[in-house]
């Protein structure tokens, strides 16, 4: 039987789901260079999609999480990620939370960013995706993600430096 694909995971997911971000930059498309040049566009609007996937998701009850740690000072692309954030992952019903990296040095982390699904079901974020049900994975995935969770800023209180 083939993985679930990521929207798979989040019209199964029955209670939670949680992402733990930890790199400066990702893709630079097109929406990140229009942004650059000063272009403003409504996130939930261009990102569809994603917005109504999330959307969905929160509205039959799942606790959507995301913490974020960023080197301070921020880079472009995470200012950018700042500021896409209200009207995109929180309109949509997720939590956002962000934690300097010089606030993360003590904390044991994966390897690699994560979404964690009902505490059960890692997806990976590399350069592919990787699925894992491993009950010891999802268990350090969880342990970090609330060791972050617990010490970052909620995206209201934090400013990006």
């Amino acid at each position: 039987m083939p993985d679930p694909t990521f929207e798979d995971l989040f019209r199964s997911a029955r209670r939670s789901a949680v992402h733990l971000e930890m790199r400066d930059g990702y893709m630079l498309d097109e929406d990140f260079r229009q942004w650059q040049a000063g272009t403003r566009f409504d996130p939930a609007e261009r990102w569809r999609s994603w917005f109504d996937l999330m959307r969905d998701t929160t509205g039959r009850g799942v606790v959507v999480r995301r913490a974020r740690i960023v080197s301070e000072p921020v880079t472009e692309y995470i200012r950018y990620e700042y500021d896409v954030t209200a009207g995109h992952n929180i309109a949509a019903g997720e939590q956002v939370r962000w934690l300097p990296r010089r606030r993360a040095s003590d904390l044991a982390l994966p390897g690699n960013d994560f979404w964690l699904c009902d505490g059960e079901a890692v997806l990976f974020d590399m350069l592919g995706e990787e699925y894992v049900t491993d009950p010891a994975v999802a268990e350090l995935c969880a342990t970090a993600f609330e060791a972050v969770w617990d010490r970052a800023v909620p995206h209201a209180d934090y400013a990006p430096r």
